[in-house]
């Protein structure tokens, strides 16, 4: 079983701030569950540009307010509370942070919890030993 506190991952090393968003790694990639889940919190008032060539992500919001703008068609989408978007295309975006917007997002393959953007928005893929559980 694995028990972490947010409190707990703010204070190592799988905590990841920038000058748009603080991404908070809760399950990494050597924890060895399949996939990895961040906590996030982008900032009011910034653009992020992202493109998870090598991912597929999943985002769940749990408060404030933001547009995810597809650079493909120009399409426009607002996220509010209680709505999940998932990039199953590794669609290219820019995701407009109107308020403070903090969401839980799933990423498969999962996170070594070391990622940063490049300059096209991409996370590398990374990889990791998986933990070995005791019996």
């Amino acid at each position: 079983m694995i028990v972490r506190t947010l409190a707990e991952v703010k204070q190592g090393e799988n905590s990841v701030r920038t000058d748009t968003f603080e991404s908070n790694r809760l399950l990494i990639a050597r924890d060895g569950v399949g996939f990895s889940l961040n906590h996030t919190v982008l900032y009011a008032g910034t653009v992020t540009h992202i493109w998870y060539k090598n991912h597929i992500e999943a985002v769940y919001c749990l408060s404030g307010k933001a547009e995810i703008e597809c650079l493909a068609d120009g399409k426009t989408y607002t996220i509010e509370p209680g709505t999940l978007y998932t990039l199953d295309g590794h669609e290219e975006h820019n995701l407009h942070a109107i308020e403070d917007f903090e969401c839980l997002c799933v990423f498969d393959p999962p996170l070594t919890g070391r990622e940063v953007h490049d300059a096209d928005g991409v996370y590398p893929l990374l990889q990791e030993e998986k933990q070995v559980k005791s019996a």
